[in-house]
Parts: C-alpha cells; sequence; structure tokens
C-alpha cells in the first residue's frame, strides 16, 4: 500500500529521481514512527507538496496502519454435506488473528475420533454447514489474543473436545480449552491421546470407579479408548474381559491387559462372560458399539451392575424400557466428556492424569494408523470398516 501510495503521489506532483528517494525516506520514517503531525511537518518541508495532497497522504497512511493484517489462508478439511467419507473435501481456508482469550495453534496432530464420523453422517448435528470436523489436536501456539497470560508463542498445547475444527493446518481456540504437553510426549502420541485418554478416565473414576477385584467388559477392547481401558483397569487391580472381531486384535488386548479376550465372531460374548464369572456377572460393562451389543451388554450385568454406554459404532441401540433394568436394578448411563471437563479445573486434573500415566507406564499408546490431513476421507472410510486399530493420527 505505501509503495502504490507513493507512485500516485509522484506522479501527481512529477517527482524528480532525487525526490522519489526522498519520498522513500519519508514513508520508511513513518513506519517507525507513526505520527501524522510529525510526518506531515517532514513532507512540508521535503518534498512541494500542496496542502491538499500532504493531507491526503497522511489520511491514507494512517488508514493503512490503522487497517488489521490480512488473512491467513491455510488448508483444512471441510463438509458441506452430509454424508460418507467422500463429503470431506480438503480447501483453502482463513484463520484470523486471536481475540482476547483466544490463542493461534499450528497443528501437528490431529487425532481421529468416532464422533467425527457421527458428525459428518449427521448423527450428532453441527452448529452451521459447512463446517470443519476434528475435536482432538496437538500444535505449537504461534500467536495470543491481546493481555493474555499464561500460554506464550512456541508453547506445546493439546485440546479436545470443543470447538470441534481441528482438521487444519492452524485454528483459534480459546486460552482456557487448551492444556501443556509435558516435552516427554510427541505430539503424534499427545494429539491420539487426550480426547480417548480423558474419556477412560472419567468411565473408570467418575461414571464407575473401578477398583481391585472389580471385573470389567470393555467392548472393542482394541480400539482407541478400548486399549487404554483395558491397561488402566488392568493398573487398577480389576480383572478384564474384553470383545474383539479379529484374533490380530485379540492378541494386541491380550498385550492390553485383558485377562479373557473374546472374538465376537467365533463365540457368543454373553454365554463367555457368563461362563468366565460363574454366571455372576461383571461389575460394569463399558460398550462403545451401541446397537449390536447393547441388549447382551445388559445380560451380562451383575445385580446392581453399570452399563456405561458411551458410543453406537454400529448404530444407535434400540429403545430400553424401565422394566428391562429393573430386574436386577441396574445403573445405566449415556455420558460425555465435555460434562466432566467443563471447568478449567477438571481439564487440567484430567488431562494430568493421563499424561501422568503415560510418562510413568501404566498407559501405552498405540499410535497405530497415520494419514497425511488431506487423505481425512480415507482415514474415514478405514476407521468405518474395523480396518484400524489402536490410535489414528492425520498429519498436516
Amino acid at each position: 500500500m505505501s509503495r502504490q501510495i507513493k507512485d500516485q503521489i509522484s506522479k501527481v506532483n512529477g517527482y524528480t529521481s532525487k525526490q522519489n528517494k526522498i519520498a522513500d525516506c519519508c514513508l520508511l520514517h513513518y513506519h517507525c514512527t507513526p505520527n501524522s503531525r510529525h510526518f506531515s511537518q517532514i513532507l512540508s518541508k521535503c518534498l512541494p507538496f500542496t496542502l491538499r495532497t500532504q493531507k491526503s497522504v497522511v489520511r491514507a497512511l494512517a488508514t493503512e496502519s490503522a487497517s488489521p493484517p490480512p488473512a491467513k489462508m491455510v488448508k483444512a478439511i471441510r463438509v458441506h454435506e452430509l454424508g460418507g467419507p467422500e463429503v470431506l473435501k480438503w480447501e483453502d481456508v482463513e484463520v484470523g488473528e486471536p481475540k482476547e482469550g483466544e490463542v493461534r495453534v499450528k497443528n501437528k496432530a490431529i487425532g481421529l475420533n468416532f464422533i467425527d464420523v457421527y458428525f459428518r453422517k449427521g448423527v450428532y448435528k453441527a452448529a452451521t454447514v459447512p463446517y470443519t470436523p476434528g475435536i482432538e489436536a496437538c500444535g505449537v501456539v504461534t500467536a495470543v489474543g491481546p493481555g493474555l497470560t499464561g500460554t506464550q508463542v512456541g508453547d506445546l498445547v493439546a485440546y479436545a473436545g470443543q470447538p470441534m475444527g481441528s482438521y487444519a493446518e492452524e485454528q483459534i481456540l480459546p486460552a482456557d480449552r487448551v492444556v501443556p504437553v509435558p516435552p516427554s510426549i510427541d505430539p503424534t502420541v499427545a494429539a491420539s491421546l487426550l480426547s480417548k485418554g480423558m474419556t477412560a478416565q472419567f468411565l473408570l473414576r467418575s461414571c464407575f470407579k473401578v477398583e481391585p477385584g472389580h471385573t470389567v467388559l470393555v467392548h472393542a477392547a482394541a480400539g482407541g479408548v478400548g486399549s487404554l481401558l483395558c491397561q488402566w483397569s488392568n493398573a487398577l487391580g480389576a480383572t478384564v474381559i474384553g470383545t474383539v472381531s479379529t484374533k490380530e486384535k485379540a492378541a494386541q488386548a491380550k498385550e492390553d491387559g485383558c485377562h479373557h479376550v473374546i472374538i465376537n465372531k467365533e463365540e457368543d460374548f454373553v454365554a463367555r462372560v457368563k461362563e468366565i464369572t460363574s454366571d455372576n456377572g461383571v461389575e460394569v460393562v463399558y460398550d462403545s458399539v451401541g446397537k449390536d451389543t447393547f441388549e447382551g451388554s445388559l445380560a451380562c450385568l451383575k445385580t446392581r451392575g453399570y452399563m456405561v454406554s458411551f458410543g453406537q459404532s454400529s448404530g444407535a441401540p434400540d429403545p430400553v424400557p424401565l422394566s428391562a433394568i429393573a430386574v436386577k436394578s441396574l445403573f445405566l448411563t449415556r455420558p460425555s466428556l465435555s460434562n466432566y471437563a467443563g471447568t478449567r479445573d477438571e481439564l487440567l486434573g484430567m488431562a494430568g492424569e493421563v499424561f501422568g500415566n503415560v510418562q510413568s507406564g501404566v498407559l501405552r499408546v498405540r499410535v497405530n494408523h497415520t494419514y497425511p490431513l488431506s487423505q481425512a476421507a480415507q482415514a474415514h472410510e478405514d476407521l468405518e470398516n474395523r480396518k484400524t486399530s489402536g490410535s489414528v493420527v492425520l498429519i498436516p
């Protein structure tokens, strides 16, 4: 803009080469010390401006100085309509400057979660369409909003939950929703861990407090959350029963602490759980599968057992009459992370416990699959077709 102003004035006033150099110096001086009155005095002494031209230049430069910087363009995945993986489009989007209470983060790794599929299909409704999916990422702070303390440029941070929009090279986030990542934890691990790890934390520590001597049933035991549930439950002293879909996943579940592994395609998990527990049933079922396992999960519970339904990868369960849980006085809950990490203190406490368990060796994070962010559609397809195990991460 400054060059355009100088060229225009040069044309009007017919500057010589020497005067053009003087104009360059004046413009440089303005941007170093942008004082309109002082600059006006310099112009009147150095160059043959009319008063009208002089005022125009000062006005133009003052406007230029006050104008916000142009929006930065980055790549992101966008969803313009609900549907299959093919609706995930790789596009240019604008990312602005952080406002008060916000930070801008350049993502190094992005966690893929089944909830991303739910939003894409319309099972859960996004606030707006089009939208950028994703609820988990880890990256470096590149800018902070005015007056922000506690977070600075260069910090490695992660977030999980709201706001949606992590499928992007850079994004704006509320500063109170990001957590510091310990130096010993790789960004890829952090991005794959925070949402799933905090989910495992509130499932095991709040929804039902697992203690030594308990027997727990974990469906999708080789999945991202399932793997962490098995490891953590084992560390807490529980007997862990896990269900999986293949022999390969059964081997992983064993490594993750499952004492008994059931391959759904080969065995009736209800009959097998009754056999393992001598017909006593389990204290708690952690069910992320939904429709295909829900009814059987209720049958696996002992009297006053807890049914924790936290996902529906096979579809929404059929409605359950109260009489179905009254027979054994069962407890039924459908929790979500946002209700357990609603405050800053809750968020920091949960994240701290998760990172601490990784550092101490209680939890081993399995990042079994990485995809370029531009290939998010393929990652979604593989996740839905049960071609993945452990955690899946997208790399910008």
